[in-house]
């Protein structure tokens, strides 16, 4: 079984910072697929945020392109986010997603979501 466990989310002020994590565990054979962050709003449907492939090549959204870096240990099986700049608009459900290979093959995993609130 593989689990995704965010960390991280929380209420901060507009033009703040917050990092999240993703940590990947379990009957793990390789974790060097793709990894990214999603989010939903509410009323929304899920976005993508940003990507980042196995050797590290990244997509990001055109909304968080400049102030949102992902990245990735492949040693710790955890993917981050470190969001700068934070604005209002950013708050949302933040998912992480990982392509996996595990006793099942590979697939998809979602974690299971951390709430990001940006308020003054």
């Amino acid at each position: 079984q593989v689990q995704l466990v965010e960390s991280g989310g929380g209420l901060v002020q507009p033009g703040r910072s917050l990092r999240l994590s993703c940590a990947a565990s379990g009957s793990i054979f390789s974790i060097l697929g793709a990894m990214g962050w999603y989010r939903q709003a509410p009323g929304k449907e899920r976005e993508l945020v940003a990507t980042i492939t196995g050797v590290g090549n990244t997509n990001y959204a055109t909304s968080v392109k400049g102030r949102f870096t992902i990245s990735r240990d492949n040693f710790k099986k955890t993917v981050y986010l470190q969001m700068n700049s934070l604005k209002p608009e950013d708050t949302a459900v933040y998912y992480c997603n990982a392509r996996i290979s595990s006793t099942t093959g590979w697939r998809d995993y979602w974690g299971q979501g951390t709430q990001v609130t940006v308020s003054s």
